[in-house]
């Protein structure tokens, strides 16, 4: 039986969170949302950064085509970057055999955050029953990062910690966060979409008229993608996770 500690923002992340487990960092709206659907599509690989300005630098640096520079400021598209952080926009046409530089407000940075964990892995409502079967065929403890919103707890990123846990049949709950996190997505899982309007994380995307990225995001189980992180040249580097 595993145990599943859920952490509710990057900076309550301790090593005992860290160290020998397994770590699913979850920014369901939206950033592991699009990665999901950006693997799905056929992306080769996301490098993710904790700056819009790191994410410029390494996609001008590199030498290798195709590749697609995506970010988000605060929902919004960075100037300059040819894709923003809706699911939506992540399509065969655009990810095909390309390498991805990422940043975003929340998701990326939670990533960094967790480098160090035993084994690193995206999640999302989309992808729940995909990143437990992953979980279940590991040997680690595991340990569920929500990313956040503007440095507070996210309900959206507990309710796609709820959704793995609830296809997760060997391991049990740890901490408060974890129980938490099963009664949100108790409480969401009945109308998720709706759900996620309510929350901060929605309330943004509304304004921004882009009230289909919580609807895509809400679809369980629609994208089976699970995205493996990894430190490579001192970059991290998403790639698609057999499952």
């Amino acid at each position: 039986m595993k145990s599943v500690r859920v952490v509710l923002l990057p900076s309550l992340l301790t090593p005992l969170d860290l160290n020998e487990r397994a770590v699913v960092v979850f920014d369901v709206l939206r950033a592991t949302t699009s990665m999901a659907a950006a693997l799905s599509c056929g992306a080769a690989a996301i490098r993710v950064f904790g700056s819009i300005d790191a994410a410029q630098s390494a996609h001008a640096a590199y030498e290798s085509h195709p590749k697609l520079l995506a970010g988000e400021v605060h929902t919004l598209r960075p100037d300059g970057f040819d894709v923003g952080n809706s699911p939506v926009e992540f399509t065969f046409d655009r990810c095909g055999g390309r390498t991805i530089f990422m940043s975003t407000t929340n998701g990326t940075k939670a990533l960094v955050a967790a480098k160090n964990a035993a084994a690193l892995y995206t999640g999302a409502v989309v992808s729940a029953a995909a990143v437990a079967r992953v979980l279940s065929n590991q040997p680690f403890d595991i340990t569920l990062l929500c990313a956040g919103t503007d440095g507070q707890p996210a309900f959206d990123d507990l309710v796609g910690c709820g959704a793995v846990m609830s296809f997760l049949e060997d391991a049990e709950p740890a901490n408060d966060g974890a129980l938490m996190a099963q009664a949100a997505w108790n409480a969401a899982k009945d109308d998720l979409a709706g759900a996620f309007a309510k929350g901060a994380s929605g309330h943004h995307l509304i304004r921004a008229n882009l009230a289909s990225d919580f609807e895509f995001a809400a679809g369980l189980n629609r994208v089976p993608v699970v995205g493996r992180v990894r430190e490579i040249d001192g970059n991290l580097v998403v790639t698609r996770q057999a499952t």
